[in-house]
């Protein structure tokens, strides 16, 4: 089964009799990878140095979604509705897209993840939108229509309803990255980088949300047969 880094992130939590700070990400993830045919290992934030050697024993990254992307590392001030920055978490997950990209690795990005993948390559955010998240702690659903010829087309080859949970998204693309869906307000749904090694891949929504295993088992086919070669 091909090994599935999923990327994770510190914060303080509570269980027993405990309170402490712990390596945290929702349950979906791991489960999403098993669901479809992977064998997920979590990876805490750690020394960016040690990014390339952590992702040369994996057959494949996922960067999860969470806390908005720092805005000073694609040149923006915070816009009053920018949440507090995970200065380490960017440093780290930078480091592992990075990697990722230079070892021809599979990569998918979820959210978050798409955006920092956007951000790694000279890419900018919109700080703020509405309509693409409901109460705090509550996903909405939203339809996405995948660009014609895509690999995201070939994966979802249809307009899909997806499970939504942001208030940022993609502004300027970043180097080399081709958008592969659309929500119905022109808002960027998917990114992918056609003229990379290997299977690039960024969500905005959230699969390990629904019951959608489509886009995960892209990752792990592609992990296989990477592992084949």
């Amino acid at each position: 089964m091909p090994l599935i880094g999923i990327s994770t992130y510190q914060q303080e939590a509570s269980w027993g009799v405990w309170t402490l700070p712990a390596a945290l990400v929702p349950a979906g993830y791991p489960r999403l990878v098993q669901r479809s045919g992977g064998l997920p290992v979590l990876l805490p934030p750690g020394d960016p140095a040690t990014a390339a050697a952590t992702v040369a024993r994996l057959d494949a990254v996922v960067i999860a979604g969470g806390a908005d992307v720092a805005p000073a590392r694609y040149g923006a001030e915070p816009h009053p509705r920018t949440g507090p920055p995970s200065l380490d978490r960017d440093a780290w997950e930078l480091a592992l897209i990075e990697a990722a990209l230079a070892g021809g690795v599979p990569l998918l990005g979820i959210c978050r993840g798409l955006q920092l993948l956007n951000v790694a390559l000279g890419g900018t955010l919109v700080q703020h939108l509405d309509g693409h998240a409901g109460a705090p702690g509550v996903f909405e659903r939203h339809d996405i229509k995948p660009v014609p010829g895509t690999l995201l087309d070939r994966t979802l080859p249809e307009p899909v309803s997806v499970p939504t949970y942001h208030h940022q998204a993609v502004d300027r693309l970043g180097r080399g990255l081709l958008v592969s869906a659309y929500a119905e307000d022109g808002t960027i749904e998917a990114l992918e980088l056609p003229d990379a090694p290997g299977f690039t891949l960024a969500v905005q929504w959230h699969p390990e949300a629904g019951d959608d295993t489509r886009v995960m088992e892209a990752l792990v086919a592609a992990s296989a047969a990477a592992a084949e070669e």
